[in-house]
């Protein structure tokens, strides 16, 4: 499965306006401008059994993630205090929203002028 999710992610991110890939902290992660990230590929982050993208998030939207499915959604290690949603991967997800919460988050962070290309 870890291929294809891959596979999946990288395609709704690389369609973006602007959006580079590159490995940060030893994991593909998605970056506005080259500079800016947005999305984290993580697979079994510190062994936590997980397969599961680390996105930013609009202001509000973790919290109500997490409160919809708290079994798909959670606030990640390092960046969750920031606002960013952990989304798992792993548990056959609805693709059509990871989709929606990747493109929440480039929106969390590229400039304006790129947002409005979308």
């Amino acid at each position: 499965m870890t291929p294809d999710a891959l596979t999946r992610v990288r395609r709704y991110c690389l369609a973006l306006p602007e959006v580079t890939e590159r490995l940060s902290h030893g994991t593909p992660t998605f970056f506005v401008n080259d500079k800016r990230s947005f999305v984290q590929y993580w697979d079994d982050h510190h062994a936590d059994g997980r397969l599961a993208l680390w996105c930013a998030a609009l202001p509000g939207a973790q919290e109500a993630l997490i409160a919809t499915d708290p079994r798909r959604y959670f606030a990640p290690p390092y960046v969750g205090g920031r606002g960013w949603v952990g989304v798992r991967v792993d548990l056959r997800p609805a693709w059509s929203e990871v989709a929606e919460i990747i493109e929440d988050a480039y929106r969390a962070v590229a400039p304006k002028s790129l947002v409005d290309r979308l």
